[in-house]
């Protein structure tokens, strides 16, 4: 069986993270790299291996050599990329979040779904086999409250995508979608939100903090920030079993389990196994079995996640 081959839109550090799990997959590499500097996707795809390099994203999309775009721009980019890949018929991979807006996605979406071409969100935090774990364990009863963190200090700087307004920049966009995330997964789409904050310089939202409600009092309380360090943990508490996961919670490498009638579990994650090849495998299967969503990253409910992100931006003063 020949090997599923991607194609790399754009060299950034994710672009490298996430071609280094390709190369590292068995059946699988990386086959090209787009960038709008020609020398940039020389290099990377020197690294990684690849045959061909491109100095436009057209070029990448059209290649025949290539089963699969993954898309690494910053995030006002998404939709452009992806936009060319779903018009050459290529599956997408596209990295978190979906769109820098809830109307770009919206109509990558619909281009996806009109063409039949597979589409998901790169959240590799569902993906990491111990938040499946969590998010399938029928022993926490009802789940009341999940607690996450992601938070670290970043030095300003507005030609920056973290703090430029034309790139997507903001935490919550960058940093904000996994406690959001966490919450989405295990409690749903909350019924309301309250949400405080400050915006940085540029207009973007430096940090945000706030609980989502949802009915009968279940809650989650989320804090997310590029001014400051943040414990970057969460808690997911259910009526009969508690779950602590460590820095990083979004890709945690151990989680350990607590209740009243149980000994504590813990559980640790098989390092070839993490979230990144998990989302890798899930775009190869859905490929090959003719689906065009994931039912483990749903694209309504990645839509559903801008929608509430941009809620949560809107009450920050």
């Amino acid at each position: 069986m020949r090997d599923f081959t991607w194609g790399i839109a754009a060299t950034g550090g994710i672009a490298r993270t996430v071609g280094a799990a390709i190369a590292a997959e068995p059946g699988m590499r990386v086959a090209a790299v787009g960038s709008r500097n020609l020398a940039r996707a020389r290099a990377l795809a020197a690294t990684l291996e690849a045959e061909s390099a491109y100095g436009s994203y057209e070029q990448l999309c059209a290649d025949p050599a290539v089963d699969a775009i993954y898309v690494a721009t910053p995030h006002a980019q998404h939709l452009q990329v992806t936009e060319l890949a779903i018009a050459a018929g290529k599956a997408v991979l596209c990295e978190k979040p979906l769109a820098a807006t809830v109307d770009d996605a919206e109509k990558m979406v619909r281009l996806a779904r009109e063409a039949g071409v597979f589409l998901m969100e790169a959240m590799w935090m569902r993906f990491n086999p111990l938040v499946q774990r969590l998010a399938a364990d029928p022993r926490f009863g009802e789940i009341r409250s999940v607690q996450a963190t992601f938070g670290f200090a970043a030095p300003y700087d507005p030609a920056h995508r973290l703090w430029a307004p034309e790139l997507g920049g903001g935490a919550l966009l960058d940093l904000g979608i996994y406690p959001f995330g966490l919450a989405q997964l295990l409690l749903g789409m909350p019924a309301d939100l309250r949400i405080t904050g400050s915006l940085a310089p540029s207009g973007v939202d430096a940090e945000a903090a706030g609980v989502l409600l949802y009915p009968g009092g279940r809650h989650a309380l989320v804090a997310t920030s590029l001014l400051g360090n943040y414990p970057n943990t969460a808690c997911v508490v259910g009526t009969q079993m508690r779950a602590d996961l460590q820095t990083p919670f979004w890709a945690p490498q151990r989680i350990v389990l607590t209740g009243p009638s149980m000994e504590p579990e813990e559980h640790v994650l098989d390092p070839a196994d993490n979230g990144y090849a998990g989302e890798l495998r899930e775009v190869r299967a859905a490929t090959a079995e003719g689906r065009t969503e994931s039912s483990i990253m749903p694209l309504d409910e990645s839509l559903a996640m801008l929608g509430l992100l941009a809620d949560a931006r809107r009450q920050i003063a």
